[in-house]
């Protein structure tokens, strides 16, 4: 199985897998409407704009096993990500990332490493993966790294000139 093949579903409820954005850069976060980071959907939002256009698209995964500082509904995080922070990406269901009940694509993504060599669980909310436009998880990138951060800009325009 393929990052593709992994079945997934919007914040709607619509099914959906990465094969949809094959071609594109992908950039996976877990977020949250109440987080100390929560602001970095600003970040996520420029680069889905400056690089929307070029094949590139960030995907926001809601998850609530942080603290529970994601406990709204699928409206409530559609809302709540439109009107404060004027989100256009798209978003998937509330999903677990960490733990018995990790979704399969956390499966895959949690094998990659990050900068320090560290693969493993997801530390905290906000941690984001680049995938190829090919659908290999290329880039690891933990929570506290800023979207915009020179690392994931580079690692991005990487990619899109692949």
């Amino acid at each position: 199985m393929t990052l593709y093949d992994i079945p997934l579903r919007t914040l709607s409820g619509d099914p959906i897998t990465l094969d949809s954005y094959r071609g594109t850069a992908v950039l996976v976060v877990n977020v949250a409407s109440k987080c100390g980071l929560t602001p970095q959907y600003i970040g996520l939002e420029r680069l889905q704009q400056q690089y929307g256009d070029r094949g590139f698209t960030v995907l926001g995964v809601p998850c609530n096993q942080f603290h529970g500082q994601e406990p709204g509904t699928s409206e409530e995080i559609q809302s709540f990500c439109s009107a404060t922070y004027g989100v256009t990406f798209p978003l998937l269901e509330k999903t677990d990332v960490n733990g018995e009940n990790r979704h399969s694509l956390y499966t895959e993504l949690t094998k990659l490493a990050d900068a320090d060599g560290e693969a493993g669980d997801i530390k905290w909310n906000f941690e984001k993966f680049l995938i190829s436009p090919q659908g290999e998880a290329v880039a690891r990138f933990r929570p506290l790294v800023e979207p915009e951060a020179e690392e994931v800009i580079t690692a991005i325009e990487t990619q899109l000139q692949a």
